[in-house]
C-alpha cells in the first residue's frame, strides 16, 4: 500500500511574496518559490487527512483536485493554520456528514470560541465540523494510523503528528522552537520527514535552518523536507546548500512511499 504526502502549502503565514509583491531573496521566476500558507494532504488508497485549514485552503485544494476528506487535524489555532476552516462546509456537503476535526484540547477549545457557527450550526446550516480532542494514544482514521506530540511554539505548544501505513511512516513538525526528546522519540526515522524552517536567522517561535538540520540529524529520517519558508529562502540557492537527503519544500509536492 502506498501512502502519499502532499504538500499544499509551505509558506510562512504571510505567503510568499508578501502583498505588496515583496519576494525578498526569492526568485520570481522560480514556481516553486511561491508559497502559500502551510498545509498538507496525508492518504491512502481509501483514506484522505488534511492537517490544517490555512486562509488558501480552497484554492490549495482545488489545486490539488480534492473534494473528499476523511477527517482534519490542527496543529494549533494560529491564524495561517485555521482561517480557511469555512471552507470545509463544501467538503461537509460533499460527505453528506459533518467533517471529524481533532486537535489538541485547547486548540479544539480556542477554535470552537472562534468559530461557534462552523461547529454548533444553526440559522438552517448544519454543524461543519464534529469536533474530538486528540487523544494521548494512537489514533487510527480509517487505516493511517496517527500519533502526537506536543511542540514548543513560543509560549504555547503545537501539535506534531506521524502517520503509519503498512510499514510507512511520514511525520509533520512545523510550528515549533525547538525539539525536544519526545519529538525525537516519535518521528525517529521515519520515512519522510517535513519539518519546520523558517529562515536562516533565529526566531523565537520557530525553528531557524541551522537547528533544523541539527533536528533532522537527530531523527535520522529517510528524507526531510523543509517547510514553513519565509521570502529570505530562495528555492535554488537553498537546494544547493542542503545536505543530502534534505531538500526543501514546495507547493504541490507529491511524495509517494
Amino acid at each position: 500500500m502506498t501512502l502519499t504526502l502532499t504538500i499544499l502549502g509551505c509558506g510562512t503565514s504571510s505567503g510568499v511574496p508578501r502583498i505588496g509583491g515583496d519576494w525578498g531573496a526569492c526568485d520570481p521566476a522560480d514556481p516553486r518559490n511561491r508559497r502559500t500558507r502551510v498545509s498538507i494532504l496525508v492518504e491512502s488508497a481509501t483514506t484522505r487527512l488534511l492537517v490544517d485549514t490555512s486562509p488558501d485552503m480552497r484554492a490549495q485544494l482545488l489545486a490539488a483536485g480534492v473534494i473528499h476528506l476523511d477527517a482534519v487535524l490542527w496543529t494549533h489555532d494560529h491564524a495561517d493554520h485555521t482561517h480557511g476552516i469555512d471552507d470545509l462546509r463544501q467538503v461537509m456537503h460533499h460527505r453528506g456528514t459533518p467533517v471529524p476535526g481533532y486537535g489538541h484540547r485547547a486548540t479544539m477549545a480556542r477554535l470552537k470560541g472562534r468559530f461557534d457557527y462552523v461547529f454548533a450550526g444553526g440559522q438552517g446550516y448544519r454543524p461543519t465540523v464534529m469536533p474530538h480532542n486528540l487523544p494521548d494514544g494512537p489514533l487510527i482514521i480509517g487505516d493511517i494510523t496517527v500519533r502526537t506530540v506536543d511542540q514548543p511554539h513560543g509560549s504555547i505548544y503545537s501539535s506534531g503528528f506521524r502517520f503509519d501505513l503498512d510499514g510507512k511512516s511520514v511525520a509533520y513538525a512545523t510550528d515549533c522552537h525547538a525539539v525536544t526528546p519526545d519529538m525525537v522519540a516519535l518521528y525517529q526515522g521515519v520515512d519522510c520527514l517535513v519539518i519546520d524552517a523558517l529562515r536562516r536567522k533565529p526566531h523565537p517561535t520557530h525553528l531557524h535552518l541551522d537547528r533544523t538540520l541539527e533536528a533532522i540529524a537527530m531523527i535520522a529520517p529517510t528524507r526531510a523536507i523543509l517547510t514553513h519558508m519565509d521570502w529570505s529562502m530562495d528555492y535554488a540557492t537553498l537546494a544547493a546548500a542542503l545536505p543530502d537527503g534534505v531538500e526543501p519544500g514546495y507547493d504541490g509536492q507529491v511524495v509517494r512511499l
